[in-house]
């Protein structure tokens, strides 16, 4: 994810911080000033491997609201296990030798991820990772032979290092590392006894102001675009700071790149008040479908009576139909919309990420 903050009284110069295990953090101009900042609220991320195997190790990590790897955060999970992170930023745990999907909860965050049982671990031919990779992301690699201790794994790009965040045998989360340029990518992963490689694309999100800066009341628009490729792709950008800044199509929209060389999706704005604006930029992932819907089935047992047949509905018409997974994710997130902070909500929110 591409982060974005605007701040007064700053150099006319764009300046650029790479945030370990979260995105870029633009400085630009601004007209404002004296504006105070908000507080910040203590928040983490834990980031789990999309998929775990039942009865074996496994690797999950802890951001905290700057993005970067926090030590000595403690993380609850669904089967009565707690861990604490180690100065790495990460914990390793067992995963129960039941159970269809695990969630882990720590500082009023929750993530999920489904349990494969080990059975299914058959060897495949190669591993799978996204057509297309943030650069300033972390992204998923899925095979067979992966340890669950993150850093039994080595992930390169291109030759260049990777930083393994989460793990399990069968998947991992990696995140690239700060010199890996953008564009056509060969990854390698080796693990104890394995070695797989693979292509990918790896996207790099970068930001244009508007020109000049905007005023109360003026209307304009943002661009983001995407380096390293030429075909068109869904970007997520959510704006943060709407007292400020308005997105005229809403706080939270889904854009088309143009594709070709300057491959960029405008976003049209209007300056509300003086002050500080930020907003967030991602790719959109890749759909899973399969996943989708287990999340689905596993969110039916927690859900209202009045939610159970419309949960069954829409699983089984991912199933049938895949390629209406959009309307799927759009029926989903007015659920989850309507639903309370808590398991449930974790699960429907996975469900709809997995499309």
């Amino acid at each position: 994810m591409l982060r974005f903050a605007r701040h007064a009284e700053t150099p006319a110069a764009i300046l650029a911080t790479a945030l370990l295990g979260a995105a870029l953090l633009l400085t630009l101009p601004l007209h404002a000033r004296n504006q105070a900042n908000s507080p910040a609220t203590w928040t983490v991320t834990i980031v789990l491997p999309p998929k775990l195997m039942a009865g074996h190790p496994a690797t999950l990590a802890v951001l905290g609201v700057d993005g970067k790897l926090a030590a000595g955060v403690k993380v609850d999970l669904s089967d009565g296990q707690s861990v604490n992170t180690d100065r790495t930023g990460r914990a390793v745990f067992s995963v129960a030798p039941t159970g269809d999907y695990l969630l882990a909860k720590s500082s009023g965050a929750l993530a999920a991820a489904l349990i494969d049982p080990a059975s299914a671990a058959s060897e495949p031919k190669a591993i799978t990772l996204p057509a297309i990779v943030s650069a300033q992301d972390r992204f998923w690699i899925c095979g067979a032979g992966l340890s669950g201790e993150a850093d039994a794994n080595e992930v390169r790009i291109n030759g260049q290092p990777a930083l393994v965040m989460a793990a399990s045998p069968i998947c991992l989360v990696a995140l690239a590392g700060p010199n890996t340029k953008p564009g056509p990518a060969s990854v390698s992963v080796d693990a104890p006894g394995v070695h797989w490689s693979a292509t990918t694309t790896l996207v790099a999100l970068t930001f244009e102001a508007p020109r000049p800066s905007l005023r109360p009341g003026e209307k304009g628009q943002l661009i983001v675009r995407a380096q390293g490729a030429t075909q068109k792709m869904r970007i997520v950008v959510q704006n943060q700071t709407p007292g400020v800044l308005k997105f005229i199509r809403g706080d939270v929209q889904e854009v088309l790149t143009s594709g070709g060389p300057q491959n960029l999706a405008p976003v049209k704005v209007q300056t509300i008040a003086s002050g500080n604006f930020s907003f967030s930029a991602r790719l959109m992932p890749q759909t899973d479908a399969a996943s989708a819907g287990r999340y689905l089935r596993a969110a039916v047992s927690l859900a209202p009576k009045q939610t159970q047949r419309e949960l069954s509905i829409l699983a089984d018409r991912l199933a049938r139909h895949p390629r209406e997974s959009p309307m799927v994710r759009a029926q989903m997130q007015a659920i989850a919309a309507n639903t309370i902070a808590g398991d449930l909500r974790t699960l429907l929110e996975a469900a709809s990420d997995a499309l």
